[in-house]
């Protein structure tokens, strides 16, 4: 009965209400919790249903955080749901996060990540970080209070569109359950005041394997937000820190690209290109372009012999932002003749060829 009542009085709230969000904020209503915020500004689309369990195709359409208060409601009437229906962001975070006692990074981007970090730590609230990628996910409870926080681990993001998204990069479906599963368990434990939080630790989860790995983290005490001397005492500018704001179509606009169009004008004319494809493998099963050699962007310095520089190089990937920052790179070191695919793949099968399937 205490432990009943420790999870009435408790507020969780969940960043993101899709693949992770779903399993987390359905165990949370399951087993009690009181109330339970919710954070998306996204409307629900057909290729969430694989992996976003909380939605059905009845619900396509509609504004995340809203169908699933409902369907939490209905599993458990007697809690409350509070809903915000937009972005979260430097402005608002620390409003939104100070009423609750407990935050889930359910996100899929870094920005967000950092966000939610910093602000937990300013805060003084433990944060439950989970990430997926294809088959491997990531689990750690980030509380400064107690231990390391999510920049001791990662100080720095990686370049903008070097790592692809889930949309991208494709994930297992069950493993944001699996996950999930694990970031609501580390909840109830720290509500509860029960068994061993994952502070400090790092699990490793890989659904091919079907095995978990624990790494251990250490504190950072050079850590600009939580270190012994910290240089960043209010949020910042968090898309600009992860370099998004010279991503995509900005940062396609600086470097050397042609338009769909004209590529298709190329290929009509029979001119003398090699089209370089920088996407997963994954996503060139789904598509490609005809002609095309792939080579992902991570292995893109050490497979340079396989791109004839004799010849004008198209380089695409989806959106035209991976393929920005190859033709960025070929370009510094020496292969000038080297072009991005404005608006990527996604873009040529849109304006010129719909034979070739989108995702």
């Amino acid at each position: 009965m205490a432990g009943q009542k420790k999870l009435k009085a408790s507020r969780v709230l969940i960043v993101g209400t899709g693949g992770l969000g779903a399993p987390v904020s359905l165990y949370l209503a399951a087993a009690g919790v009181g109330t339970i915020g919710l954070v998306d500004f996204d409307e629900i689309d057909e290729t969430n249903l694989q992996r976003q369990v909380i939605f059905t195709t009845d619900d396509l359409g509609g504004k995340k955080v809203e169908v699933a208060k409902a369907r939490l409601l209905k599993l458990n009437p007697h809690i409350s749901v509070e809903t915000y229906g937009e972005a979260i962001n430097s402005r608002n975070a620390l409003d939104i996060i100070q009423g609750y006692d407990i935050v889930v990074d359910a996100t899929d981007n870094f920005p967000t990540r950092y966000l939610l970090n910093d602000a937990c730590v300013f805060l003084k609230k433990p944060l439950i970080y989970g990430s997926i990628f294809r088959f491997d996910g990531q689990v750690s409870v980030f509380y400064a209070d107690r231990g390391p926080c999510y920049r001791c681990l990662y100080p720095e993001p990686p370049p903008p569109g070097l790592v692809p998204s889930c949309a991208e990069g494709g994930v297992l479906g069950v493993l944001p359950g699996i996950v999930g599963s694990l970031q609501a368990n580390e909840a109830l434990k720290l509500i509860l005041g029960i068994g061993q939080p994952l502070i400090g630790r790092l699990l490793l989860v890989e659904a091919l394997s079907t095995s978990i790995r624990e790494l251990r983290v250490q504190r950072d005490k050079n850590c600009p937000v939580c270190g012994e001397h910290p240089t960043i005492r209010e949020l910042i500018d968090y898309e600009q820190f992860c370099g998004v704001r010279i991503s995509g179509e900005e940062l396609s606009a600086r470097i050397a690209s042609v338009a769909p169009e004209q590529l298709k004008e190329m290929l009509d004319r029979g001119e003398e290109i090699q089209l370089v494809d920088v996407r997963e493998p994954v996503e060139w099963e789904i598509c490609r372009i005809p002609g095309a050699r792939l080579i992902p962007l991570g292995q893109l310095t050490s497979r340079m012999h396989e791109i004839d520089q004799t010849k004008k190089v198209i380089v695409y990937c989806h959106s035209g932002q991976r393929s920005a920052l190859a033709v960025k790179l070929l370009r510094e070191l020496g292969l000038t003749n080297t072009y991005n695919l404005a608006g990527g793949i996604d873009a040529y099968s849109e304006r010129i060829d719909p034979s070739i399937p989108r995702y």
